[in-house]
């Protein structure tokens, strides 16, 4: 790699942070990158947002692989933007950054009750059942005969599915041990799924939708006045409604537990004394506002006794110290990639354009992205500096005394992991703890 190579630094190790690594490590006049993260593994939520009965999605990882391997490409775990090292040290140290760390917190329901004991963010359930090290010591009860899952997107569908999987299921899967054993020895009956407006408006998949119908040990139930009047005029939403008006039609098989859509509901509390024991919805109607359909609350009001809620209602990104940030959009302040006043500064993925869209659509932004560093670039906006070497960050982490998990690290972990789950028929037993994840790491320093 020439010395005149430009030096970026990409904050944050999921899709969108490979696919612009990716970009700019094919691109010319030449490029080095130094990918930063704040865990000792890489792949965001590929590796921890990704349900895990879905393997195929995490199979994206192969191609993130394959972009580590490219000459002048570096990880550096373990290190966290803010706590390690400030944005304008990181500009010192580099000629260009990119941040692309996702959206890192969950959208609030803002109603009385919502931090008692029993409700729970998806984000939570989800960080937790994968192996998340920050969040191992969660105190899920799963000891409920009714659950509310609060959101009509893919997220709430992956709660839904997984707290109904059976510990058969689960077993060739990646969710971690306590996880099986807990869902396992659920006595969960009803699992209820609450959307404010209606099936038409709801933002899933229609894979992921079809996948509700499939449970070895849960029916179904719709109902079928939900489904009246519904405009189908888009393809994606008459696909969604054809597999409604199945749910609808089917017969109760006997299965032990029920998954029930309830639409046009809304949360306006939940009610305990010392935990959850019950939500209370208010029943919407649809009124067009602006060109969109807007739930309007009614004076129908339902409590459904419940001990477990999660709140599946969105995704909102945190800011970076000295870093423009929309707090109106919980995005970074940018212009098509490019940070609003700041020089040097890009950014993608959900950090720039908020929670949208399937790990495929992070490959164009991240692309986009990288094209407007490239106009800067030939511009003369950015340009190599001579003091922003590679020995200058490794330098610079260890006076910090930063013990950052390299890319060779984050191999042993995988071999680790790979290499206990395939004694047990699984794809890998993840480590959960932040300090078997750095020991695993540290190994290979050990013996490198």
């Amino acid at each position: 790699m020439p010395s005149s190579a430009l030096r970026v630094a990409v904050v944050g190790s999921g899709p969108a942070g490979f696919y612009a690594a990716g970009a700019l490590l094919d691109a010319e006049p030449g490029f080095e990158v130094d990918m930063l993260e704040r865990l000792p593994t890489p792949w965001g939520l590929v590796r921890l947002g990704v349900a895990p009965d879905h393997p195929k999605l995490k199979s994206v990882s192969r191609a993130f692989e394959r972009i580590a391997e490219k000459p002048g490409f570096r990880f550096f775990g373990n290190v966290e933007v803010g706590r390690d090292l400030s944005h304008r040290e990181l500009l010192s140290l580099y000629d260009a950054v990119i941040y692309a760390f996702g959206a890192q917190t969950d959208k609030r329901l803002g109603i009385p009750g919502e931090d008692l004991p029993g409700s729970w963010s998806a984000t939570e359930f989800v960080a937790w059942y994968n192996g998340h090290p920050d969040y191992q010591e969660l105190p899920f009860d799963l000891n409920v005969e009714r659950a509310v899952v609060i959101g009509n997107g893919n997220v709430a569908l992956d709660v839904a599915r997984m707290l109904a999987l059976t510990p058969e299921e689960l077993a060739p899967t990646d969710t971690t041990d306590p996880a099986i054993d807990a869902i396992g020895a659920s006595p969960v009956r009803e699992i209820v799924i609450v959307g404010r407006r209606g099936p038409a408006q709801a933002s899933w998949t229609t894979q992921e939708l079809k996948e509700m119908g499939e449970l070895a040990a849960a029916d179904v139930s719709v109902d079928p006045r939900d489904l009246e009047g519904a405009d189908e005029s888009d393809t994606h939403v008459r696909r969604n409604m054809d597999v409604l008006r199945e749910f609808a039609a089917r017969e109760p098989s006997g299965k032990p537990l029920v998954v029930r859509f309830l639409f046009f509901h809304s949360p306006v509390a939940i009610h305990g004394e010392a935990k959850v024991e019950s939500v209370e919805l208010v029943r919407n109607e649809l009124e067009e506002r602006d060109g969109r359909l807007v739930a309007v609350p009614t004076d129908e009001h339902e409590t459904l006794e419940s001990g477990l809620v999660f709140r599946s209602v969105g995704y909102r990104g945190v800011g970076v110290p000295d870093v423009p940030f929309d707090e109106g959009r919980g995005t970074i302040a940018n212009d098509g990639g490019r940070v609003t006043g700041a020089e040097r500064t890009y950014c993608a993925g959900w950090i720039k354009r908020g929670p949208t869209g399937i790990i495929g659509t992070n490959k164009k932004d991240a692309t986009d992205t990288v094209g407007r560093l490239l106009e800067d670039v030939e511009a003369g906006r950015v340009a190599h500096k001579p003091e922003a070497t590679p020995e200058a960050v490794e330098s610079f982490l260890a006076e910090r005394g930063v013990g950052a998990v390299v890319y060779s690290g984050w191999t042993s972990i995988d071999e680790l992991e790979r290499a206990a789950g395939e004694k047990l028929g699984r794809p890998r037993v993840k480590l959960r703890s932040w300090d078997e994840l750095l020991e695993a790491a540290e190994r290979v320093a050990e013996t490198a």
